[in-house]
């Protein structure tokens, strides 16, 4: 779901930023249709595995350590702005203040340049039923309280907030303004409950179909496990 949104909005031979890259699936992907792909994160690890995937996969990935709460490019890239920007699965969650983050995609994107978030939403049903059905009450909510210690894997802990996507509208000001929002897990079940999709293949075929078509409409972008924001970078705020 998250490459078909990306290869809509994202031109194929531009310059990009990503922010929070992971393991670099997502760069990689993007490399090999063209792009140039700046590779960020704030892990040394995530940025060698990346690295890594690219040569593999025989495509060039740059890469660079990036602290999202105060981000800043190195010398090299400084008054070098890309085509476009994006963030997968959750990094803009582990940011408690975001202005410092828009402010720099405002001076990094070109006019008409366009930004992909995927963020952990805050009214998640799955959860909900998931949760609360195994009795697991605070789990159920665990999510209505941002700024919780969640466990990270590998013994990690990290701090997290759920913002709504109209909080990240709101936030990103005169800068950007929003093209779609669309809801990603609203009929897909969260992790805790992925056996059900083997247990039910048939049933979440025709979910995943049609969240395809209902993800963008009312309620589904505010009641899912994620949602991706697509905003355009406008020609006022920040330069």
């Amino acid at each position: 779901r998250l490459w078909t949104i990306l290869e809509a909005e994202m031109p194929a031979h531009g310059r990009l930023l990503e922010l929070g890259c992971g393991t670099g699936e997502d760069a990689v992907h993007l490399s090999r249709r063209g792009a140039t792909v700046l590779a960020t994160d704030q892990s040394t690890e995530m940025l060698m595995m990346t690295k890594a995937k690219a040569a593999g996969a025989g495509v060039s990935v740059q890469t660079q350590r990036l602290d999202l709460e105060a981000p800043t490019l190195d010398d090299s890239d400084q008054g070098r702005r890309f085509d476009g920007a994006w963030s997968s699965f959750g990094p803009l969650n582990c940011v408690a203040d975001r202005q410092p983050l828009w402010r720099f995609l405002a001076q990094n994107i070109v006019p008409g340049g366009v930004v992909v978030v995927v963020v952990m939403a805050p009214l998640t049903p799955w959860d909900w039923l998931w949760f609360g059905g195994h009795g697991q009450l605070r789990a159920a909510t665990r999510r209505l309280r941002s700024g919780r210690v969640a466990n990270a894997g590998a013994g990690g802990r990290v701090r997290v907030w759920y913002p709504s996507w109209r909080q990240l509208v709101e936030e990103s000001g005169a800068a950007f303004h929003l093209r779609r929002v669309e809801g990603i897990g609203a009929l897909l079940p969260i992790s805790e409950a992925s056996h059900l999709v083997t247990r039910f293949p048939r049933l979440f075929r025709l979910a995943a179909r049609m969240e395809r078509h209902l993800g963008r409409l009312p309620p589904w972008p505010s009641l899912c496990d994620h949602y991706a924001l697509v905003l355009e970078r406008t020609n006022m705020g920040a330069a």
